[in-house]
């Protein structure tokens, strides 16, 4: 994907290839991305690429962590607060329906609204490793996810490393 997003960087200002990409995004209008994706190296079959090149060319602004972190900055930006019945944000509702996700369209469509919630918002994405956690939609990805949107200030890597060491 780093090729394919250092191409997607240098012709961000392609107003027609990026129009193309985005018609990933529409069920019926995917077809026309194919080509723009084959003649980026694509295979036009791989519908996590696809998918995270759509959202590239929708919001190309981009930022670290993964997307917990993008999730907390929006509900940090939009300015949402916990209500006194304990009851979840608006954004938080969102980002467990995303949790909740199987892998397929289910999540690529969550992932997309939440996306363009971050444009909204101005919040950058972390294109590369959102397309690594689509690719190993899992639990573990889900608990990462988790961490960074609620616990913020704890190192997941370290607590994980930490765990493996403890069960090798």
């Amino acid at each position: 994907m780093s090729r394919l997003l250092d191409q997607l960087r240098r012709r961000k200002e392609d107003r027609a290839m990026m129009a193309g990409l985005r018609c990933s995004l529409v069920e019926s209008k995917k077809h026309r991305a194919w080509p723009v994706l084959h003649r980026l190296g694509v295979d036009v079959t791989n519908r996590v690429v696809a998918i995270v090149a759509a959202l590239y060319a929708t919001h190309p602004e981009e930022g670290q962590g993964n997307f917990g972190v993008t999730c907390r900055e929006i509900q940090i930006r939009r300015g949402d607060k916990q209500s006194d019945d304990n009851k979840p944000t608006p954004t938080e509702r969102r980002f467990l329906h995303l949790l909740a996700a199987e892998k397929g369209d289910e999540l690529y469509q969550r992932v997309t609204r939440m996306v363009l919630v971050a444009k909204s918002q101005d919040v950058p994405v972390n294109y590369e490793q959102l397309e690594t956690d689509l690719k190993f939609w899992n639990e573990r990805t889900k608990t990462e996810w988790a961490g960074s949107f609620w616990t913020p200030d704890v190192d997941v890597d370290g607590l994980r490393a930490a765990a493996e060491g403890a069960h090798a």
